[in-house]
């Protein structure tokens, strides 16, 4: 009997959660450990489908670059990356257009409708819904001190969002998964960083909530220790003194381009805990780092 009540307590300690996430919007970036391990993509999928159920609509932006590159590599081609960056030229564009937009776009899809939620697959480029240029990286020369432009070939970042379709999909129910690829000035395809993009979407949706799914804890200090709660204003001293750095410096940067734009909290969490969204959500305590204004 005491196990039951313990279950009954941990639903009502919920309640005020559901109560005031109730019609939201949420965000979500998917990646990491979390895609690739069975029992952390059924995990997932359970969370996304339970969040619908009780009134939150979610958005799903997810990545795929693991699979990108062993597809490549089955293909006979070399993946190439600077600062981070993938080099994109047409056939690579060709191959991560078929595997995002493809495999793992569907796999997302079928993961979700096999728990009993309602997904769409859907790629940047229906409905015209990501627009973006090719983005510009620089690096200093260090014998001449001048700035290099670096072509990564078809790399985007996002220019605008159109939510129409997010929009009218979320309203029949549906639970919109996007691929981050979208649509050049001159209709090029653009392969874009999932992190942005997730960004970009949930400041167009005016989202609740942005929630990045990663393979570490969240944001450590100098001793390695969780940042439960950041400010945004506190963010700039952080990444000086290199308590931010390397892969989490685009997750944070994507983080403060949504909170600039009107999203209330953003959430940095561990993906390769079972539930972490749940955990995250409906706890005091949290599982991650939360950045807010």
């Amino acid at each position: 009997m005491k196990e039951i009540i313990k279950k009954a307590e941990i639903l009502i300690d919920a309640l005020p959660y559901i109560r005031n996430f109730y019609g939201k919007t949420f965000v979500i970036k998917y990646g990491g450990a979390a895609q690739t391990k069975k029992e952390l993509k059924d995990s997932f999928a359970k969370d996304i489908v339970m969040l619908n159920f009780i009134g939150i609509r979610t958005v799903i932006v997810h990545g795929g670059g693991p699979k990108i590159s062993a597809t490549m590599e089955k293909m006979g081609k070399k993946p190439e990356f600077v600062h981070g960056q993938r080099v994109t030229d047409q056939e690579t564009m060709d191959i991560v257009e078929m595997v995002l937009g493809g495999l793992v776009n569907k796999e997302i899809v079928s993961l979700i409708t096999s728990h009993g939620g309602k997904a769409v697959g859907l790629s940047g480029k229906d409905g015209g819904m990501i627009k973006a240029k090719k983005k510009i990286i620089k690096k200093t020369t260090p014998e001449t001190g001048v700035d290099e432009i670096i072509d990564l070939g078809l790399v985007g970042e996002v220019t605008s969002i159109n939510p129409n379709i997010i929009d009218s999909l979320e309203k029949e129910g549906f639970i919109p998964v996007i691929s981050p690829i979208g649509e050049g000035p001159n209709r090029e395809t653009l392969n874009i960083n999932a992190d942005y993009v997730a960004a970009a979407v949930s400041s167009a949706l005016k989202a609740e909530k942005l929630i990045l799914l990663t393979d570490v804890p969240g944001l450590l200090d100098k001793k390695g220790n969780i940042i439960s709660t950041l400010k945004k204003n506190q963010i700039n001293k952080l990444i000086k003194n290199g308590t931010i750095k390397g892969g989490m410096l685009p997750k944070v940067q994507a983080c403060l381009n949504a909170l600039s734009d009107g999203v209330s909290k953003t959430h940095i969490v561990d993906g390769r805990i079972p539930h972490c969204l749940l955990l995250e959500i409906f706890t005091k305590e949290g599982i991650g780092t939360e950045i807010l204004n």
